[in-house]
């Protein structure tokens, strides 16, 4: 099976990005993909990517934005059918050039505790754990995030 290559998203392929989201555990009832997906369009140093099948099937995902200072990677998503099969690379591949070229010198990533096989692939493709802590503080109210 030959992977299919990333592309922009188009408005049309949000129900089925959120779908894979889904499905792939990474959406919490805290955090709005559709909102994400927004901001994400609005925002010049964000970017978010698409692999679909040639019947038009969204296959897998990745977001990617620039802080000025470091490029962050997030929603990888593959579809299970296409795990192994080098999908998930080329897509972390895609948004680390595309990062490159807004002048990103790193590229950081968040792996939620105790998502070991999240955590292996990207140990696997190259990217170490990071001595620090992540701390938060929500500025609106948890769950009514506004798009």
């Amino acid at each position: 099976m030959q992977s299919p290559a990333p592309r922009p998203f188009r408005d049309d392929d949000i129900s089925a990005i959120v779908a894979l989201w889904d499905a792939a555990a990474l959406t919490r009832p805290w955090n709005d993909p559709q909102a994400d997906i927004a901001l994400c369009a609005r925002n010049p140093s964000s970017a978010l990517f698409v692999a679909a099948e040639p019947a038009g099937e969204i296959v897998a995902t990745v977001m990617c934005g620039f802080d000025g200072h470091r490029g962050w990677i997030y929603y990888l998503a593959v579809a299970p059918r296409h795990r192994g099969t080098g999908l998930g690379r080329r897509m972390v591949a895609h948004a680390e050039q595309w990062l490159a070229g807004l002048g990103a010198p790193k590229v950081e990533l968040m792996v939620r505790d105790g998502n070991d096989a999240a955590r292996a692939f990207y140990e696997r493709i190259g990217y170490a754990v990071e001595t620090v802590f992540v701390m938060s503080r929500w500025l609106t109210p948890r769950g009514a995030r506004e798009a």
